[in-house]
């Protein structure tokens, strides 16, 4: 165990973090999406949510502030407007984290944007929607 970071930040997982450079790109991802098909490299988190893993991940991820969005939620199908309430969650945390809220991607618009992403974290999330992607930053000196 290490002081001051979250357990849920297991070793694979601080690994492929601290291995993103600027621009590179991970989705937090629940348990129906086809994390194994659309991932590069996959690190697995059973028995976790979505929320708690994108607490953690935002607690030692800098995310881009050289884009207009960086961290994307997948738009529910046939309601691009509708706001999932996992979603509303994702953005308090965002918030917190001094971050702007999600912009939204279409389905299959948001499995290709997946099948790019530096890795895939399969979440035990049970809701549906429950899927981010969170564009890394820099740190300024």
């Amino acid at each position: 165990m290490l002081i001051g970071l979250s357990p849920l930040l297991s070793p694979e997982l601080l690994h492929v973090l601290a291995s993103m450079g600027h621009g590179d790109e991970i989705v937090l991802a629940d348990a129906n999406f086809p994390s194994a098909t659309h991932a590069k490299r996959l690190i697995r988190l059973p028995g976790t949510s979505a929320t708690s893993v994108l607490e953690a991940v935002l607690s030692v991820l800098p995310l881009d502030t050289f884009v207009p969005e960086a961290a994307l939620t997948m738009q529910v199908v046939d309601d691009a407007c509708a706001v999932p309430a996992i979603v509303g969650e994702f953005n308090a945390i965002l918030k917190a984290h001094h971050h702007p809220p999600s912009a939204s991607l279409e389905r299959f618009s948001f499995y290709e944007r997946a099948a790019q992403a530096f890795a895939v974290v399969a979440t035990g999330e049970g809701r549906i929607y429950g899927n981010i992607l969170l564009k890394k930053g820099v740190l300024a000196p």
